[in-house]
């Protein structure tokens, strides 16, 4: 690992004035010496992870970084900066930027090295000494953890291993907190312990944050005087703290910006959940805050229980926020099912014909060499996936709202609901249901000797038959006449109701690229096509979602291409992969464009979706498939029509985000050219404004 940081990849003189300009000198360097593919390719990686959230940190440090396609092999940039770079820190601009590239499939070993520099950063000697190296080699050596090679160490008597400012510790201190240890914990005196606290630490990349939160969480540990280990759930995965270790702490800490895997595990503690960056800025305010509870004999984790929904959310959220977030989480499940099933219902009926839902089971008759019989077999197949659409949904928003003892009740109902015919609607009730009793049930003050059964027997036992009964005698024949009453207006759905219908469809679809807008279209959608035999307005529906969907990255791409000046450098390379994602019916393509300029791209979006949908309902075109988008064209009916009104919508998008993208580029004088780094930094700060 010797060779992740070279003197070629570090600049003590950085002169970049902006954070996308130090990205790209530092990013140079690692393409002159192969380590990166693709400068642009890369960058745009770099720029979607800074999108996240700033990389910037208290004490003047930048760490721009991501995994990315175009890295070759784990690398390091250094470089240093006299007049600071602002990175979005708290503190101000940051003199010592590192630049972090991992291959999109780096090795826990190379990961292991990345997250031991982000530890380092931590050091103040560490950051001392590389302030004032006297030359590249020896900034290098320094953060390889090596001998220092030149006058600017006093500590030339350590060794590599005992050095501050050593790589090589810093993965053994990493080891030590893995296994529920830490270096330097007080020790215990007579009669009294010190409190102790356990960690979790996490950040969407998984490589820097991460690690400089939980070395920051140590540090401030052994200065208060508590004995505190920290469990970091990164890129390379995470190893789990030792039961008896969580055992015996008095309180918790989550510093994170995703969900904490396993957060059960710390239940019935005090608990301060923070963003990651708060672990690496301020650790003693954390510190300080959990003993504080732990006083008050607030158990927060027990109260608030650690939910798959909640993990994402923030103390105090809303019901409404919540029961979005609960709809969801079943949605975001059942989606994978929708579209291996839908998709090979699909290619049954288009191997086998319109009639392939009647063939006799392929267990029964099955000939190798007739067409038909693969037909029924994709179908079958395609059908026995379908079934588990409602029971998914509902088994799903259960576990949303109370974790894994949710799933029992939830997909019982979910099974019920397909019984008794209130199908997609029932199973949304009783998911709810399920995760309402489950939560009910665990707020029972229970001895300690049944806790250990009430996940396995108690709690599946009651709450299936809870949710049986109110399914099966008390709210199950309501939501069944409720959806025959919406399929029947489904299916007299004609004219203008349509194309207005198409409409609505259009602008949720383009909302949110994705997002839970979006998902509630597609789901109406979809739960219209998960029978056998589909209406015909049903599958009218899902060609409009579907030719909707598809319009905000194709605009965007189209708009790359007909105004370059218009779009930054990474925006013109996210526009490359924008044809294939809005080709493949994956909106999220336009995310980055809508992040960077939401009140241009996302109008715009919305306009040309809107179009989209109304031709398609106007053109009458169907689609039996819930996803593939222009792949499963020979699934469309009346496809060239529906191709025509994908490309109308496209093209309204496109031009009405270049007219007003075009409305902004008002230049003072003395403004860069376009085209010109100066320009696209420019750019890049320009939707901040309306």
């Amino acid at each position: 690992m010797s060779d992740m940081i070279t003197a070629d990849l570090v600049d003590l003189d950085l002169s970049a004035d902006t954070k996308e300009a130090a990205a790209r000198a530092l990013a140079e360097r690692m393409v002159a010496l192969g380590r990166v593919t693709d400068l642009d390719g890369f960058l745009a990686d770099v720029a979607a992870r800074e999108a996240q959230m700033p990389t910037g940190l208290d004490g003047g440090i930048g760490i721009p970084h991501c995994r990315s396609e175009h890295v070759t092999e784990p690398t390091l940039a250094f470089g240093r900066s006299a007049a600071g770079i602002d990175f979005g820190a708290t503190d101000g601009p940051a003199d010592l930027i590192f630049l972090i590239a991992a291959p999109a499939g780096a090795d826990d070993a190379h990961l292991t090295i990345l997250s031991s520099l982000a530890r380092q950063l931590m050091n103040t000697e560490f950051t001392d000494a590389l302030r004032s190296a006297g030359d590249a080699a020896s900034a290098a050596a320094l953060i390889r953890g090596e001998e220092p090679t030149s006058e600017t160490s006093d500590d030339s008597s350590e060794t590599s291993e005992d050095s501050p400012n050593s790589v090589a510790s810093s993965v053994a201190a990493s080891a030590d907190a893995a296994t529920g240890t830490t270096s330097e914990a007080p020790a215990e005196t007579a009669g009294e312990r010190p409190f102790r606290i356990v960690a979790v630490t996490s950040c969407p990349t998984g490589i820097a944050h991460t690690y400089m939160a939980a070395e920051s969480l140590e540090n401030a540990g052994r200065e208060a005087g508590v004995e505190l280990v920290v469990e970091t759930q990164g890129s390379a995965g995470f190893t789990r703290l030792d039961p008896a270790v969580i055992e015996a702490a008095d309180g918790v800490i989550f510093a994170h910006d995703v969900a904490v895997r396993e957060k059960d595990r710390f239940a019935g503690k005090p608990t301060v959940d923070v963003g990651v960056k708060a672990g690496i800025n301020r650790p003693a305010a954390l510190i300080t805050e959990v003993r504080e509870k732990a006083a008050r004999g607030e158990a927060t984790a027990a109260a608030r229980p650690g939910t798959p929904v909640e993990r994402a959310g923030e103390p105090g959220e809303g019901y409404g926020s919540k029961l979005r977030k609960w709809l969801m989480s079943g949605v975001s499940y059942m989606v994978p099912f929708v579209a291996a099933g839908g998709l090979l219902i699909a290619l049954g009926f288009a191997i086998g014909g319109y009639q392939i839902n009647e063939a006799k089971s392929v267990t029964e008759h099955f000939d190798w060499g007739q067409v038909d019989s693969w037909g029924a077999l994709l179908f079958q197949i395609g059908a026995a996936a379908f079934g588990f659409l409602v029971p998914v949904l509902a088994g799903y928003i259960a576990y949303g709202m109370a974790d894994r003892p949710g799933l029992v009740p939830g997909f019982v109902g979910g099974a019920i609901s397909v019984t008794i015919g209130a199908g997609f609607l029932g199973g949304l009730v009783a998911g709810l249901i399920a995760g309402g009793v489950v939560l009910g049930i665990q707020r029972i003050n229970i001895p300690p000797v049944l806790r250990g059964i009430m996940p396995v027997v108690v709690i599946p036992l009651i709450s299936s038959a809870v949710v049986g009964f109110l399914m099966f005698v008390v709210i199950g024949k309501p939501i069944s006449e409720a959806q025959k009453a919406m399929t029947d207006w489904l299916n007299g759905l004609s004219g203008t109701n349509a194309i207005l219908l198409g409409v609505l469809l259009g602008l949720m679809m383009c909302f949110d690229l994705g997002g839970p807008v979006n998902k509630v279209a597609y789901t109406f959608a979809t739960a219209g096509i998960s029978v056998a035999a589909p209406s015909d307005s049903a599958m009218k529906i899902m060609a409009a979602v579907m030719a909707a969907g598809m319009v905000p990255p194709l605009g965007m791409a189209l708009a790359t291409v007909v105004r370059k000046k218009l779009f930054t450098t990474a925006e013109r390379e996210n526009g490359k992969a924008a044809w294939v994602l809005g080709a493949s019916f994956i909106s999220e393509g336009a995310i980055p464009f809508a992040a960077a300029d939401p009140l241009r791209v996302i109008p715009a979006s919305m306009a040309g979706g809107a179009v989209t949908g109304a031709l398609t309902m106007a053109f009458g075109s169907t689609l039996r498939a819930p996803h593939g988008g222009i792949w499963v064209t020979f699934l469309i009916g009346k496809p060239f029509l529906y191709l025509l009104a994908i490309a109308a919508g496209t093209a309204v998008t496109a031009g009405l985000v270049i007219v007003l993208k075009g409305m902004r580029r008002t230049a003072p004088e003395g403004t860069a050219a376009a085209g010109s780094p100066a320009a696209a930094t420019a750019e890049a700060k320009q939707p901040v404004a309306a």
